[in-house]
């Protein structure tokens, strides 16, 4: 297999098993126990994320976050006395 081709199926198999929803360090651990070269294998990494940044939308505008306070009856209790405080009457 030529140096070319050799990336190229490394490079689709990372593709297409990240669609599948495979994370990058199973497959690139699987690659390592088949035997592949572990410089190929970072380099499809990270090409492959430079592809799919290329495809990711870009965001133009901040969201807007609004926050609205509901108000409902919130009753706080008071703690409890401790067992010996309640047994001998103490505060």
């Amino acid at each position: 297999m030529r140096s070319d081709e050799y990336k190229t199926h490394i490079l689709e198999y990372f593709k297409k098993n990240m669609a599948k929803g495979y994370d990058t360090d199973t497959l690139k651990w699987a690659l390592i126990r088949q035997g592949y070269s572990r410089s190929i294998i970072d380099w499809a990494m990270t090409e492959v994320h430079k592809q799919l940044a290329e495809k990711a939308p870009l965001l133009h505008e901040k969201p807007e976050i609004s926050y609205q306070a509901i108000e409902e009856n919130v009753q706080v209790s008071q703690p409890k006395k401790s067992w010996w405080k309640r047994l001998f009457g103490v505060d």
